[in-house]
């Protein structure tokens, strides 16, 4: 049996009739059999890589590829790990994932460890340079998960013969203890905030928001056909984050959510004064844009949410607050414990409570109602309610 080789490949420069010369890296491809192929990758054009050397840069880690059975036996750098994963693994992620994976790579990884061999990166010195860096532990906690998933890459990928992954013994102080505990609005604040805010649709999104608990990625992504008004529900269908609209954060996320009457009431009034009230429009469509896109949450959060939340007395207010803040209700109302995980639609709930305890929809209705009732002043309750009263007689 022939012993398999670790083979560099090599680099051609090929010229095109048309356009720059570009970069190639060709190596032989093994079959089953013994036989062998030579196959070509191309890696740009020398605009965009000028000199052979960074050719051969751009090509290490695609000798991976070219050595399937045997990647071990050359010292891989921790830089050809990161190309791979960035080419192979981060497109699958979702888009606000991707965004912070390539700042940590980019910014934090590659320069440090990007030269090193794998196999020489250890532990200790992992732990004692996250300990320098001039981050919050949580950040810090990201960047040792991040490179925790590398390394599961690189064992799976037969770069690493470990069977242990070396950064699971990496310690990160105070990411597992939360600093600062999650600010939750009283109902008084809540009313506060809303009377600050008067202007639509931020009075609306926010009241939808505290009545709800949607994350800010999903309260924007929201469109009129999400809503089936007959029955008074809403379905999370997609997420937007930075103008990309993408798949929500967990299959749980989709759960359809009650909504009051009252709420209801509400939502239909701001779609009677909306330039963009037709089905496949976004709820809260940016005028700004000719309604192609949803209002951006940083900007909403920043130029409405938080100066409303100076005025009220109560502070600056983040979209997370509402979240929080319709969950501390829940509980605050008595609300089961299993209702309040689907209505805020979380996956991490215990085996048992998700085998053995089963809600029932009244129950969910009964607890988002409650929560709207609260928000809305005796004036305004009384007002949707009669809208709710015609609007049932009309249909």
């Amino acid at each position: 049996m022939r012993r398999a080789r670790y083979q560099f490949g090599w680099i051609d420069r090929k010229t095109r009739s048309q356009g720059p010369d570009v970069w190639v890296y060709r190596y032989r491809a093994l079959h089953s059999d013994g036989s062998s192929k030579q196959s070509s990758v191309l890696l740009g054009t020398v605009k965009e890589l000028p000199t052979r050397a960074a050719a051969h840069r751009a090509a290490e880690h695609l000798r991976l590829m070219a050595n399937p059975d045997n990647p071990a036996q050359h010292s891989v750098s921790f830089g050809v790990l990161l190309d791979r994963y960035v080419d192979e693994e981060l497109p699958e992620l979702r888009h606000s994932t991707i965004n912070s994976h390539r700042s940590y790579l980019e910014n934090y990884l590659r320069p440090k460890w990007g030269r090193y061999p794998i196999v020489s990166i250890r532990a200790f010195a992992v732990e004692q340079w996250l300990k320098s860096l001039d981050l919050a532990p949580k950040s810090k906690g990201h960047i040792h998960n991040l490179m925790r998933v590398l390394f599961n890459c690189a064992m799976r990928w037969e770069i690493l013969p470990y069977t242990q992954n070396p950064m699971q013994l990496v310690r990160v102080r105070g990411v597992s203890k939360r600093q600062h505990e999650p600010r939750v609005l009283t109902i008084a604040e809540c009313r506060s905030l809303l009377n600050h805010l008067q202007e639509e649709p931020f009075d609306t999104m926010v009241l939808l928001d505290i009545a709800t608990g949607l994350r800010c990625s999903e309260l924007f992504a929201l469109k009129w056909f999400d809503f089936n008004w007959k029955d008074g529900s809403v379905f999370v269908r997609r997420a937007i984050v930075d103008g990309v609209v993408d798949d929500v954060k967990t299959k749980y996320s989709r759960t359809g959510l009650p909504l009051d009457p009252m709420l209801v009431s509400v939502l239909l009034n701001w779609r009677e004064h909306s330039d963009f009230s037709d089905e496949g429009d976004w709820v809260f469509a940016s005028p700004a844009h000719g309604g192609s896109q949803p209002f951006r949450p940083w900007g909403v959060q920043q130029r409405h949410l938080r100066p409303a939340g100076l005025r009220a007395g109560i502070g600056p207010v983040g979209w997370h607050t509402l979240r929080h803040t319709f969950s501390s209700l829940l509980r605050a109302n008595g609300e089961d414990v299993k209702v309040q995980q689907e209505l805020l639609r979380h996956a991490d709930i215990r085996t048992t409570m998700n085998i053995y305890t089963q809600a029932v929809s009244d129950q969910k209705r009964s607890a988002q109602s409650k929560v709207v009732r609260m928000m809305l002043s005796p004036e305004q309750r009384e007002e949707t309610s009669q809208a709710s009263v015609q609007a049932e007689v009309g249909s």
